[in-house]
């Protein structure tokens, strides 16, 4: 058995969903439409389709999830007896206003996780909460565009505000929006439209409407962060970024300044987040690319004053680029300059693993924006195999899990990250939010369902179960 090192007293062990991929019930109690009930089954290498609202004859994984809407208190006793101090989700902002720019919430969502948080709390796991996960209301994706409209920061605002001051007293930890920089994969519709619901045409600048979005979506977030704060002190309010640390293939100086521009690229929305302000770079790209960009002075004082308290972060892999001959200026484009990187293995999906990038990341972000920091996301997509007797026989799983948690625990004990908790990526199988697939499983729960919503929804152990049970218990010493 490995030996890992002892987490600090109160590190918060525990899992990780998002309400699209797991509650289900997408359309009970008065819920609006996502963006996520608007998106089609897919597949590893078949990209999911996105529909002018709900059409008949269409699969919609994420309508269904797991049942978590209707299962919660039997999941929370699992996730409890798994040893769990908090549990990561999200609000799904169509179950608190439907159609996103109502001024009355609708009762019965905000009832609906009242419910929910008193069950975690009552087992003592804490609600870690996420904002906006990738489900903004569709209705404000067809009547404003999305973030492309400034109006959009109030309707957030509104959101944020309401939860807020409704679970004042049940939740501590909360991050606005869910890895904020996915969508640097501009030239991708899906990244677009889930991080900012932009649906955009052949004739549109896709990379100049990504960054004006992403501008009122920071600006929302600074927002959000002070509302929070003068409605509890106490409130912890992160960002959350997608952390895939981006390496230069040799060290040839091309392939470092690329490599360098490519981090710059990637990770200036947490320079927005954490230090207030943006990178000096930045402006200078929008210029030279002649961005006519709607940012105001009363913006730029809303994003000093409205810096958040710690990083919520994802980390499944890391990348590689290399530089270009002749090129002076580095415009590095997502993902078209990733190049392979010899020295790591893949996933079934193609995603790079690699442990010792977690730890260089951790250390990364330390130096850079000096705030702790709470891993919210990192997991292993496989497929599993359930045997005659119920088992799932998950080695693979739970190998990935021991290097990226020694990874881990390696940063805080050596080199002095300042970590708040770990919450592994789909405790409890669920949709991927990237394929639609049930059978991209995550879980150390497994859930008795296919891809197209069949089974029994039945929930049993997986050997992880148990592995990480014994994790939990040893806080982190017996990997």
């Amino acid at each position: 058995m490995t030996k890992g090192y002892k987490m600090p007293k109160g590190f918060l062990w525990g899992g990780a969903v998002a309400a699209h991929q797991l509650e289900g019930g997408w359309n009970v109690d008065g819920k609006g439409v996502s963006i996520a009930d608007v998106m089609t089954a897919g597949r590893n290498g078949v990209p999911r389709k996105v529909t002018d609202g709900v059409k008949e004859g269409e699969v919609y994984p994420n309508h269904w999830g797991n049942d978590f809407y209707h299962r919660y208190p039997e999941d929370d006793k699992l996730f409890a007896e798994m040893g769990f101090k908090c549990f990561r989700t999200s609000i799904a902002w169509t179950r608190i206003f439907p159609n996103g720019d109502e001024t009355t919430p609708n009762e019965a969502g905000l009832k609906f996780y009242d419910d929910l948080f008193d069950d975690l709390l009552s087992h003592g796991i804490q609600p870690v909460v996420t904002l906006s996960h990738f489900e903004i209301p569709y209705h404000l994706v067809k009547a404003y565009g999305g973030f492309s409209n400034r109006k959009m920061i109030d309707f957030f605002v509104r959101f944020a505000t309401v939860v807020f001051d409704r679970y004042k007293d049940k939740v501590k930890y909360w991050m606005t929006f869910n890895e904020i920089n996915n969508q640097t994969a501009w030239s991708d519709p899906h990244p677009l439209l889930q991080n900012s619901g932009l649906q955009l045409g052949a004739d549109d600048n896709w990379e100049q409407a990504m960054y004006q979005a992403a501008h009122y979506e920071l600006v929302a977030s600074a927002l959000a962060v002070q509302a929070g704060h003068a409605i509890n002190p106490d409130f912890q309010i992160g960002c959350m970024v997608a952390m895939c640390p981006i390496y230069p293939l040799t060290a040839k100086p091309a392939d470092v300044m690329m490599a360098e521009r490519a981090m710059q690229k990637r990770y200036w929305f947490g320079d927005v987040h954490c230090l207030g302000e943006y990178p000096k770079w930045l402006p200078k790209y929008f210029e030279r690319k002649g961005f006519d960009m709607d940012i105001t002075a009363a913006d730029l004082a809303t994003l000093k004053a409205g810096t958040v308290d710690y990083v919520g972060f994802s980390y499944y892999m890391s990348f590689v680029t290399k530089g270009r001959d002749g090129d002076q200026e580095y415009d590095f484009k997502e993902p078209d300059d990733f190049v392979e990187n010899p020295y790591v293995e893949k996933s079934d999906w193609g995603w790079q693993i690699d442990p010792t990038g977690l730890r260089y990341a951790m250390n990364w972000m330390q130096d850079r924006w000096h705030l702790p920091q709470f891993i919210v996301e990192n997991g292993f997509g496989a497929y599993d195999k359930k045997e005659a007797d119920g088992s799932v026989h998950d080695d693979y799983r739970i190998s990935y899990f021991r290097d990226h948690i020694l990874a881990m625990e390696e940063a805080v004990a050596l080199d002095g990250v300042d970590l708040i908790g770990y919450t592994p990526w789909g405790c409890i199988d669920l949709v991927s939010a990237s394929t639609g697939e049930m059978a991209k499983r995550y879980g150390f729960i497994y859930v008795d369902a296919d891809d197209n919503g069949h089974g029994s929804f039945d929930r049993s152990k997986k050997d992880s179960f148990d592995w990480f049970q014994q994790v939990i218990a040893s806080d982190g010493e017996d990997l």
